[in-house]
């Protein structure tokens, strides 16, 4: 069947009387599609070249100093929102600093990094994301040198605290319903994973995606030595 209902190459050949469409009537026909196929690629590229280039700014860059947070723990964590604030009584960010936002049942990003490198995934529960956390709980036994922290963004604190049950999860597994972090990390992927060194400055760039664990290896390895 022709495409769109134009004539297929053989009408207007074939017929002794010689009726039937010319063939430069075909060709320009095919010509039109050759064209629309070529705007088609022009577009399917536009589009590729800009979502790779928001991809690659997305997440903090190397050199950056990560935003604080202070998050609930998904077991045994406080109800409440996450803590972004820099300064007292800064509004919905929250009444203090979240540096100085301590205690059971807080997942505090600055505690994590002050005496040592960390590995920080952001991840929402959908699909094979939450894999990260395996990852990274096999990690943290073989570098006890390097801290390992997860925040389930956009997710509530049960769903969160079923997964940790389920794999048995020993690394500090935090919540952010409100998609706080997501905002302050510019993330766009699941899982986003940071690389802080002591002091909370990005070593390199986050990985966006779920690497083999190999790969995911050798980048913590890079953390010690930096």
């Amino acid at each position: 069947m022709s495409p769109s209902g134009a004539p297929g190459p053989s009408r207007g050949v074939d017929r002794p009387d010689g009726g039937g469409r010319p063939d430069g009537v075909a060709g320009a026909g095919y010509g039109r599609y050759v064209a629309l196929l070529g705007v088609l690629l022009v577009v399917a590229f536009t589009l590729h070249t800009a979502l790779t280039s928001h991809k690659g700014a997305t997440g903090l860059r190397q050199g950056d100093r990560i935003p604080p947070f202070a998050a609930p723990l998904a077991i045994g964590g406080p109800a409440g929102e996450v803590d972004v604030a820099t300064r007292p009584n800064e509004g919905q960010a929250g009444k203090r600093p979240a540096c100085s936002v301590r205690g059971q049942g807080i997942l505090n990003v600055c505690q994590l990094y002050e005496h040592r490198p960390l590995v920080l995934a952001l991840f929402f529960d959908a699909g094979s994301c939450a894999k990260i956390l395996d990852d990274l709980q096999r990690l943290s036994p073989l570098y006890p040198q390097v801290a390992f922290a997860a925040v389930a963004v956009k997710e509530d604190a049960s769903s969160v605290a079923r997964i940790v049950r389920s794999k048995r999860l020993t690394i500090p597994v935090g919540v952010d319903a409100d998609g706080r972090l997501g905002g302050l990390y510019t993330m766009v992927s699941c899982p986003q994973i940071t690389f802080v060194l002591p002091g909370g400055v990005v070593q390199s760039a986050p990985l966006l995606t779920i690497p083999p664990f190999a790969a995911l290896r050798a980048r913590v390895e890079e953390l010690p030595a930096a």
